[in-house]
């Protein structure tokens, strides 16, 4: 591919993310992004008060698999530059999540009214950016060939604790024929910034997971009898530490439903 026809290709998948941006602003996106703006790298999103946010910061670090940090604002800054010269946190994600004193109050498609000078966004890697990389190798996603939210399950795998935020691992989950689950931890090895490898392959029940058909977040998908599941960390994860932190305020995206960036997933991956 030539330059010209690279810079052609990067052009229109920034209009198709800025369209995408533009009705999710305007209310008339509310869905979920998997399969969507295919190429660009999706994040999921936590928004803390800034004396929450050096602790939420630690838990990340300590946690770079589930909580792979992509950006991080400055307090009372909504606008993300280094994602997108149009990115408004307060209303270019489809659905939010308000969480007060750790417990979920209320799901909205707007946050400006709730926005202040203290608030701090952080942008974490998503696996919905792999998904383009594993079709690219030739692998089909179930949830996006059926229409659907990736399959997303609370599992016993502990996080390391900050001082405040602390819990277990929320999973995806994707069948895959044996052959096609080694092709891919292949290619999700490369991409560390969303979630990279698989952190469990094979039995659920070894993760603390009892019915593959009643995810707790997303929806189910079919597995085969020729297929395994495997599972990658989610970004879903800081959800339940913020339930057991109990901040007094905190603002996530609805899992599944992204905030669509600018940036390529190729500029994440490591060569």
């Amino acid at each position: 591919m030539t330059r010209q026809a690279i810079s052609s290709y990067k052009q229109e998948l920034l209009d198709t993310a800025r369209t995408l941006r533009q009705q999710i602003r305007a209310g008339e996106f509310t869905s979920t992004t998997s399969g969507l703006a295919s190429g660009l790298m999706q994040g999921n999103i936590v928004i803390l008060t800034a004396d929450w946010a050096q602790d939420f910061l630690h838990f990340c670090q300590l946690n770079p698999v589930s909580c792979p940090l992509i950006a991080m604002s400055r307090p009372g800054e909504p606008l993300l530059p280094e994602l997108g010269k149009d990115i408004d946190i307060r209303s270019d994600v489809p659905e939010y999540n308000l969480f007060v004193d750790g417990e979920l109050t209320q799901t909205r498609t707007d946050i400006a009214d709730l926005w202040n000078d203290q608030m701090v966004t952080f942008v974490l890697g998503c696996s919905f950016s792999f998904e383009e990389a594993l079709q690219r190798a030739g692998l089909a996603i179930r949830n996006i060939d059926l229409g659907r939210n990736v399959s997303m399950y609370d599992s016993s795998l502990a996080t390391t604790p900050s001082s405040r935020f602390h819990g277990n691992t929320v999973v995806t989950m994707r069948p895959f024929s044996p052959a096609d689950a080694i092709r891919a931890i292949q290619v999700t090895t490369r991409l560390p910034k969303a979630h990279g490898a698989p952190v469990h392959i094979g039995r659920p029940d070894l993760i603390g997971i009892d019915d593959l058909a009643t995810p707790q977040y997303g929806d189910s998908v079919p597995v085969h009898d020729d297929e395994i599941p495997v599972f990658w960390a989610c970004g879903v994860t800081p959800q339940v530490a913020i339930r057991n932190a109990k901040p007094p305020i905190c603002i996530t995206h609805v899992p599944g439903k992204m905030l669509v960036t600018d940036k390529l997933n190729d500029e994440l991956a490591i060569l």
